[in-house]
């Protein structure tokens, strides 16, 4: 099978691929398509309906899926673009409801806009008093991601006024139901899980303060959120708001492809999440830098990672678009120490682990040509660690902050006339067609 190009003009359609079967000498021509930024496509739609040949791309590392104007990542220059501002800026200059804001509506917002959606958001965070009770099914040991599945995917069953996917007021009701929760079911999961009641959201706080505050208020004494902290945390919920195509975003548009729910999609989100190979890999990068322990101990890890039939990853290094310097663990690099400096931790051990092991791991040959550099959950971990939030609730702040990308890419979906209901091909490798036979006659 031979592939020729032809280029045409910029544009949606620029051209055509010829596709040649060498074996009977057949030819075809499939449509190239170019989007604003990166790698033009081959339009395969049509492909096995014209020709009876089906692509084989495990993990889909080489297939575009949809057709999207939220999010746009170049691996091999390190660039990360939410509706095409840089996430250094963003992160630098704006805070998290305007980024959401942002991602919703693909535009930033005028002062109004802004203090409408802030006060729509705001005036979501409650739920429904029922839902205490639910929680109390839990067994109190239960993981907390384990909990945000659940009560997510319930959440249909308390609010039955925002399901109807064709009707757009629904959509929106849903979308600013789910962000303005989310922290608030996360809240509640870790009260759940160290004994304490739940703190109600208080409207006067921003977002990332309200957290902060729900997570780590009790009744008999006042809580004071420190503002430097609320910008870290505000921060970690921008630069993991959205992130294109990946495993638990892909799973929302394929849940919602169906037409579920939005609450459903959402909680199938965060199961995907959960993977320590996605949204569990901050917990992950802990869990190796004590493993470690001490500085000494470095080189004898590294070598473990290098050997090749060996099982020791180098957590927090690398990733699968990247291919380059993540652009978002460069702007965390500089609020870990900012929030170390805040809380007075001055001699964090963890924390000079990790710096002592990236210094090594980025001037090895090894890891070096394998462009195998720190990427944002590298060093979101320690920041969290340094805050006060226990392993266990690293995943569900990733799934705070990536709900409204979730949201965004779910509503894009359904607007798509393109959008067809989710459903990959195969290679079969099984068993051609054979006759059963009675159990008795079986040798």
């Amino acid at each position: 099978m031979d592939a020729k190009t032809t280029p045409g003009k910029a544009g949606s359609n620029t051209g055509t691929v010829t596709l040649t079967d060498n074996k009977t000498g057949r030819s075809w021509e499939l449509p190239l398509m170019t989007g604003s930024l990166g790698p033009s496509v081959i339009d395969v739609r049509r492909l096995y309906s014209d020709t009876g040949f089906f692509t084989f791309d495990p993990g889909y590392t080489s297939t575009g899926s949809c057709q999207s104007a939220i999010t746009y990542i170049d691996g091999d220059k390190g660039e990360l673009f939410y509706r095409g501002y840089p996430i250094e800026e963003l992160a630098e200059k704006s805070d998290f409801m305007e980024v959401c804001y942002l991602l919703l509506n693909g535009e930033l917002p005028n002062a109004d806009q802004m203090r409408q959606f802030v006060w729509d958001i705001t005036h979501h965070t409650m739920v429904h008093e029922q839902l205490s009770a639910f929680f109390r099914g839990f067994r109190r040991d239960a993981h907390p991601m384990a909990v945000m599945c659940g009560v997510v995917g319930a959440l249909s069953a308390f609010y039955h006024d925002s399901t109807d996917i064709h009707d757009p007021r629904q959509r929106t009701i849903a979308s600013y139901r789910m962000i303005a929760k989310m922290p608030t079911i996360a809240a509640m999961a870790y009260k759940y899980s160290v004994g304490q009641p739940f703190i109600y959201p208080k409207n006067s706080l921003s977002y990332a303060e309200n957290f902060l505050h729900m997570m780590f208020a009790v009744p008999c004494e006042e809580y004071k959120v420190n503002p430097v902290l609320a910008r870290a945390m505000d921060r970690i919920f921008i630069l993991h708001a959205d992130h294109e195509q990946n495993a638990s975003t892909s799973t929302v548009r394929i849940a919602g492809s169906s037409g579920a729910n939005p609450f459903a999609c959402i909680a199938a989100g965060i199961a995907s999440l959960w993977g320590p190979a996605h949204g569990g890999a901050n917990e992950a990068v802990l869990k190796m830098l004590t493993e470690i322990g001490t500085k000494e101990r470095i080189p004898e890890f590294l070598k473990r990672v290098k050997e090749k039939d060996g099982h020791t990853r180098l957590m927090g290094f690398g990733h699968r678009v990247y291919k380059n310097y993540d652009p978002r663990a460069a702007v965390l690099r500089k609020s870990c120490h900012e929030v170390l400096d805040t809380l007075g931790v001055r001699d964090e051990p963890l924390l000079d682990l990790a710096m002592e092991l990236e210094r090594i791991a980025l001037e090895d040959r090894y890891f070096v040509d394998r462009k195998l550099y720190p990427n944002v959950d590298f060093y979101s971990g320690i920041i969290l660690r340094a805050m006060g939030f226990p392993v266990s609730m690293f995943t569900v702040l990733f799934a705070i902050a990536r709900t409204v990308g979730w949201v965004a890419q779910w509503n894009e979906m359904i607007e798509d006339p393109m959008q067809k209901i989710g459903r990959p091909r195969q290679l079969y490798t099984g068993h051609a067609r054979r006759h059963y036979v009675p159990v008795a006659q079986r040798g």
